[in-house]
């Protein structure tokens, strides 16, 4: 038994929140557990100088935590000058991860910015935003489409993502912090509906692990992968509620 009774391969409770703010053009508030991330979709009509004339868009992501997100007060980046190379490397995480299924011919030359805010962290936050994150942009591209901005719908298929581990020898799904702090393997894993793989991030903490291992982790990433797929597939299968004019 884990520490919060689940069994190696079950999911923390997933929810997922719709237009939890309503300025955004789309956003998702997801809950993983106790970890809360806050995923906002703006459209932006325009793309980054480089790519002006192109004919292609863009989608990029921004990723913070919080101060009260951990226990320990999180100090502001802002304050400090410049994000921190975690955070960097999260951020190029989620817009690669996003870009993966996104048509930019269809999306035309306007870029979506995906902001993912950390308002309680416990593990798998990153995960978490990639997840929430294609919801909210899912949202904002469909009222795109809905009020004639763009023909076709720019997403070409699902994405989520979610983290697994060994620890204490076995492999997990789904890792709260307690787990990850003291994992042998720790991974996050991002996929497709079609079961191709975006990223996997795999890195051996405490020991080295082999390719049986491996096989295993990407198994039991697959398995979760699915069920969060089927919890998105729940949500858009009612189209968001259409925005008011200047929204």
């Amino acid at each position: 038994m884990r520490p919060d009774g689940r069994g190696p391969a079950d999911l923390r409770d997933v929810t997922f929140e719709r237009d939890f703010t309503d300025a955004a053009t789309g956003s998702i508030l997801v809950r993983c557990g106790k970890t809360i991330v806050l995923c906002t979709a703006y459209v932006d009509e325009g793309v980054p100088r480089w790519m002006k004339g192109s004919g292609k868009g863009w989608v990029t992501a921004e990723y913070s935590m919080l101060p009260g997100a951990s226990p320990e007060r999180i100090r502001r980046e802002v304050s400090k000058g410049s994000p921190s190379g975690r955070t960097h490397e999260i951020q190029r995480l989620i817009g690669r991860s996003l870009r993966g299924v996104c048509d930019m011919v269809a999306l035309g030359e306007r870029q979506v910015v995906v902001d993912c805010d950390v308002l309680q962290a416990d593990g798998g936050t990153r995960t978490a935003a990639i997840t929430g994150g294609y919801l909210a942009l899912h949202d904002a591209l469909t009222r795109l489409v809905s009020d004639g901005t763009i023909s076709k719908h720019p997403l070409t298929e699902a994405c989520a993502a979610i983290s697994v581990g060994i620890v204490g020898g076995k492999p997990v799904l789904d890792l709260p912090y307690i787990e990850d702090s003291a994992a042998e393997v720790d991974m996050n894993v991002v996929m497709t509906e079609s079961g191709r793989f975006l990223e996997v991030q795999g890195t051996a903490e405490g020991m080295s692990f082999s390719r049986e291992e491996l096989d295993e982790l990407l198994g039991l990433a697959e398995t979760g992968i699915r069920e969060l797929m089927t919890l998105q597939k729940l949500m858009i299968a009612e189209a968001p509620a259409p925005r008011s004019a200047g929204r």
